[in-house]
């Protein structure tokens, strides 16, 4: 449904919905309808029905890290033809094209004024494993975005897909848009919900936990193995890498473990891990947990020489990239002169020998799979090592930070983004298409999680959100004190580093309160500061801690 509700829609049903979560919601009120000072949504109770917020969720949201520039169409499915069905998708240019209505199709490709959030060839190996589950029914999905005049990005259509099955030896595309009659607009709301399972299975099993749990992991067991206490890597390294092998046993025991949390609330259900295992296999790099490099990769950003990080966003209000890139380019330019100042002679990186075995045995042991990848940067030169110890630090700082303590206040309203759901969307001639007409609220109810269900997830989402009251933040002291060296140069890099984050937390406030940066600021419109670098105990939705802590 489009940005202009019907007024009878508006108040009565909307408040039914409303009415009857609320029992359920015991927990501080998440901030995506909270209207209090954390995230200043004014009341707004209802935002997570609107086009607007949908759209704005995968630039400012807790997951805004799979959006990309739609480059070409058709769309088109890189999976298995003989095994998946027809590779083409169903969001052709006539459906695009239907709803562009500032400019034509040409002209949108032109400007990149299009873009997907595509899970479909992620999720669609694992959709009839999923839907074979007891209480699971899923889709694959595609939703093309467009950037409109304003600025704002809104939802242009979405494909939904089943897998061929042995009773459907083609599987099935739907697409949905916006809708002109009741039926459709409902359908429309319906469509929108199915996406969140997607994105939020993407968001919670790959982004999070493979990305910056996982797959930083022989990162800091080659550093325990490798480095001497007293190596100036070692040191560096240490306080972003001090709590992610605790927190990542306490996560294997308790929530990705089989019967755990993570299958009992998401969609992949008992294959969480599987979809994690593939996406190791076909889509993890190392070289693009560098924040530039990811950016270029999807399309958000274009090289240029001119901006300090090297790129420059194709959407200028991309809370994440915007503020993302001001603390890369903070730890870059630290790494960088942390590097010089103990590397300066010829070679001396090459030469050092535990530090040549700490990256050999992360490639050929923690890595082991992926060890003859091309990818893989050399360690030779000064450079090298500082863009290798950027990335790292970044995953394990304000990569985790961005996609972890938004979880409650974007998931902990299952309505704004349930992480899985119930019932298919019914087609004409099925029985639950006459249901679904007669009393479409109650069957969208009855699609989202139980209030048992969605209290589980919220729960584990407003634990995994704190910042505990001992949290060691980006660019502060280490709790063993400033002093772990006496040398006064690295002394000074450090405190210009912090300098640095002051002053980037300035600008994050001042970019929150710019009327012109609508996906940060307006009337019901949260600020973003998950990468504001610093915060108090508890869930706040902000914070960017040195090490995974949670």
């Amino acid at each position: 449904m489009g940005e202009d509700e019907p007024k009878w829609f508006a108040h009565q049903i909307l408040a039914n919905i409303w009415n009857s979560w609320q029992r359920m919601m015991r927990f501080d009120t998440p901030a995506v309808i909270k209207g209090a000072a954390l995230f200043i949504y004014s009341g707004d109770r209802f935002s997570w029905l609107r086009d607007g917020e949908f759209a704005r969720q995968m630039l400012a949201g807790v997951n805004p890290v799979n959006i990309e520039l739609l480059r070409e169409l058709p769309i088109s499915s890189k999976l298995d033809p003989d095994v998946y069905g027809p590779p083409e998708s169903a969001l052709t240019k006539e459906v695009i094209e239907r709803d562009l209505l500032e400019m034509s199709l040409e002209e949108a490709f032109e400007e990149k004024r299009l873009f997907i959030l595509d899970h479909h060839d992620q999720i669609l190996p694992f959709v009839n494993k999923m839907n074979s589950l007891p209480g699971i029914k899923t889709y694959a999905s595609r939703t093309v975005f467009y950037l409109s005049n304003a600025g704002v990005l809104r939802p242009l259509a979405i494909e939904l897909s089943l897998p061929p099955t042995s009773s459907s030896s083609a599987g099935s595309k739907r697409v949905f848009t916006h809708g002109q009659d009741a039926t459709t607009q409902w359908m429309w709301k319906l469509a929108k919900a199915h996406v969140w399972p997607n994105d939020a299975s993407i968001h919670q099993i790959v982004n999070h936990l493979l990305r910056t749990h996982v797959c930083t992991e022989p990162y800091i067991i080659a550093m325990h193995r490798q480095l001497s206490v007293m190596h100036p890597i070692y040191k560096l390294l240490y306080p972003h890498m001090r709590y992610t092998l605790a927190v990542n046993a306490f996560a294997r025991k308790n929530l990705i473990s089989g019967g755990g949390i993570i299958e009992a609330s998401y969609s992949p259900g008992k294959y969480a891990m599987g979809l994690s295992s593939a996406a190791y296999k076909t889509m993890w790099r190392f070289d693009m947990d560098a924040l530039p490099a990811d950016l270029l990769q999807r399309g958000m950003a274009v090289q240029d020489p001119c901006m300090p990080s090297g790129v420059k966003l194709v959407i200028e209000d991309y809370p994440y990239a915007s503020d993302g890139l001001l603390i890369w380019q903070a730890i870059k330019e630290l790494a960088e002169a942390y590097v010089e100042h103990f590397y300066c002679e010829p070679n001396s990186v090459k030469s050092d020998l535990e530090l040549q075995a700490w990256w050999d045995e992360i490639l050929n042991i923690g890595h082991a799979d992926k060890r003859n990848e091309p990818w893989w940067p050399k360690l030779h030169t000064n450079e090298d090592l500082s863009s290798i110890l950027t990335t790292m630090i970044w995953t394990t700082s304000g990569q985790h930070a961005a996609i972890n303590f938004g979880q409650y206040p974007f998931g902990g309203c299952p309505l704004n983004r349930p992480t899985f759901m119930r019932r298919l969307i019914p087609q004409e001639g099925e029985p639950d298409y006459e249901k679904f007409k007669l009393n479409p609220e109650e069957f969208f109810l009855s699609s989202l999680p139980t209030r048992y269900q969605a209290s589980k997830v919220m729960a584990t989402q407003e634990s995994v959100s704190s910042h505990s009251p001992d949290e060691e933040y980006l660019g502060k002291p280490n709790s063993s004190g400033n002093h772990w060296t006496n040398d006064e140069d690295i002394q000074n890099l450090y405190s210009k580093f912090a300098d640095q984050l002051e002053a980037i937390e300035k600008m994050i406030n001042l970019r929150n309160k710019d009327i012109q940066l609508q996906n940060r600021c307006g009337a019901g419109v949260p600020p973003y500061e998950l990468l504001h670098p610093t915060s108090g105990p508890g869930v706040t939705g902000r914070g960017i801690p040195k090490s995974v802590s949670a």
